[in-house]
């Protein structure tokens, strides 16, 4: 089996780990995805690739939050740490506002 991209922690981080591939955090069908670089986070405009292999080969690795190896449900928020050294929240009850994707702490190294 392949190395993942990234590793949980808790019960709503997710701790991008691999510099070459980027995450693509999807959480459910109701919400936007989310695209993580290892410059920063921001919202996914793009065609959101229809399995794993797809995405790898854009060099994205899909995470589904609702999957059973992820987190097992629905999130209303979510906490990334990216490889920039800062933590962001995601809160999907702010969607469309300033306060939808916000960084929570800065250099947590």
């Amino acid at each position: 089996m392949t190395e993942r991209a990234f590793i949980t922690s808790g019960r709503n981080t997710i701790i991008h780990k691999i510099r070459k591939l980027d995450l693509l955090v999807i959480n459910g069908d109701e919400h936007p995805p989310i695209i993580v670089t290892y410059k920063g986070i921001k919202q996914y405009e793009g065609k959101v690739p229809e399995n794993k292999r797809d995405a790898k080969m854009m060099d994205m690795e899909l995470v589904d939050v609702t999957t059973s190896d992820v987190f097992g449900d629905e999130k209303t928020l979510v906490f990334i740490q990216t490889l920039n050294g800062k933590e962001y929240k995601i809160d999907y009850s702010k969607i469309g506002t300033s306060m939808f994707i916000k960084i929570h702490q800065d250099s947590f190294f």
